[in-house]
């Protein structure tokens, strides 16, 4: 029995409403009478359902596909301009014990190198880390409650917030850990994390259970139902995603926009983010054993679905993704991207680590390997505004406060300002010589666009100030 507002995990990811919907995707996507009428619903700005949206990506008319494409791109600049968040991985601890047949870190992987951070280690990865330009980090960590256990993960918190190193701080910390308790979430959201992530990896439920033979992550309702115990435990930001590849990307793609109105419907708010990961190569794993993969252009029109349909949402491509994909999906609603990222525990401190494949501890490729600067620069090059903005978190406007906000579209007036000025941070601090000119010249261009006098005057005065040596304003 499907039910939107039920709180378990089979009723509202109903694996028979899910069958149903691509049926009746199947059934109308060369229906362009009601084609159009969904896309004519998207330009509301105020989403579509999950049968909506899967028509849409059943339908493979090249016309409509295209309007599809302008209306996400459209779509994105109304909610969140042309703004790009960054972000780095930090990987606290491999060891897990779980039996996840897709990630390197499972139990039974006798070649991997198993390695948790020392608190000590952890100074030294922040420390590059700022070093690079970064604020936000989202940190990771295997399952394993005696090596990594909720004590360990909060003590990494505040050690990470407590390291100022030149003008480096880390202003927000994320959190992508395994499914937990209330309590446990409570102390989280005491230890000031921002957005809480957990990706479901598939929503098909014979499937996730097969992926996961072994260990606690093998319960499907306990691992779905855990946003709903991170809300209750006072976390109002929460992250969604699935790891495309692993299962039939149509049934995925429903089964996220459902939990996405789940989460709508019980709580009022919906996903801060949604992650689009796709299955990559790491360690004792070959993607091409799985026979879900998806092309690029399914990856594409995927993302611009998920943005005119969660037209609130944050989009985030990590750098599993290449420079080319990446630069073909940007304008189809991505809103955050990580960069110069590291996926094995301690490679920012000690970089060549990687390299040594005897030791080697990533979880996955990475695929674009640029510097942050180089990212920076490219961004600025394609006319986006890197953001290193933190202000939402730290002024309280998370959960309903945000999304009450960004879904009127006002959320613009503070991020707009704000990414400028910590862009300026960015290239006062941190940038090549090339990556500050182009910097400076886009900021002149965008502070003429900031169309309150006063917002636009303030920030004229904070970007002049930080020139002269301050840092950390924010509206």
């Amino acid at each position: 029995m499907y039910d939107v507002k039920s709180m378990k995990a089979e009723e509202f990811i109903s694996d028979e409403e899910i069958r149903e919907t691509l049926a009746y995707a199947d059934a109308n996507k060369d229906n362009m009478e009601l084609v159009d009428a969904i896309i004519e619903k998207a330009k509301e700005r105020k989403g579509l359902t999950h049968r909506e949206a899967s028509v849409l990506l059943a339908c493979e008319n090249e016309d409509r596909i295209q309007e599809i494409y302008e209306l996400a791109q459209q779509i994105k600049k109304d909610f969140y301009g042309n703004r790009i968040v960054m972000f780095a991985p930090l990987y606290l601890s491999n060891y897990c014990v779980n039996g996840c047949v897709y990630c390197p870190y499972h139990l039974k992987n006798k070649h991997i190198a198993r390695k948790k951070l020392t608190q000590e280690e952890i100074v030294k990865e922040v420390t590059a880390l700022q070093d690079m330009g970064h604020k936000r980090l989202a940190i990771e960590a295997g399952e394993d409650p005696v090596n990594n256990p909720i004590e360990y993960i909060l003590e990494c918190i505040k050690t990470i917030y407590s390291i100022k190193h030149k003008n480096g701080a880390i202003r927000r910390v994320n959190v992508n850990i395994a499914a937990t308790t209330v309590e446990n979430y409570r102390k989280l959201k005491e230890a000031g994390i921002g957005t809480y992530i957990l990706f479901q990896e598939t929503y098909h439920k014979a499937g996730y259970e097969e992926l996961h033979p072994t260990g606690p992550k093998h319960d499907y309702a306990y691992h779905t139902e855990a946003m709903d115990r991170a809300m209750e435990g006072g976390i109002d930001d929460v992250g969604l995603g699935v790891l495309f590849g692993l299962d039939k990307y149509r049934y995925e793609f429903a089964g996220l926009l459902m939990h996405a109105e789940h989460l709508e419907a019980v709580h009022g708010v919906g996903p801060h983010t949604i992650s689009v990961p796709r299955l990559k190569k790491a360690d004792d794993i070959d993607p091409t054993t799985f026979d879900n993969g998806i092309s690029d252009d399914i990856f594409a029109k995927i993302c611009a679905l998920i943005r005119i349909s969660v037209p609130y949402t944050g989009m985030i491509i990590s750098t599993r993704e290449s420079q080319a994909v990446r630069e073909k999906v940007l304008p189809l609603g991505v809103s955050q991207i990580s960069g110069a990222s590291k996926t094995s525990v301690g490679g920012y401190a000690d970089p060549d680590a990687e390299k040594n494949a005897e030791a080697t501890s990533e979880q996955f490729d990475v695929s674009d390997q640029r510097t942050l600067d180089e990212v920076v620069n490219w961004l600025m090059k394609l006319g986006y505004i890197p953001s290193f903005c933190t202000a939402c978190y730290r002024e309280g406007r998370t959960g309903d406060r945000f999304m009450t906000l960004c879904k009127n579209m006002q959320i613009l007036n503070c991020c707009h300002p704000n990414a400028l000025m910590t862009l300026k941070e960015y290239l006062e601090d941190y940038a090549s010589e090339e990556t500050r000119k182009i910097g400076m010249e886009l900021i002149e261009r965008e502070l003429e666009k900031i169309p309150n006098p006063k917002v636009k005057q303030t920030t004229y005065e904070h970007i002049h100030d930080i020139a002269e040596g301050k840092r950390d304003f924010r509206f």
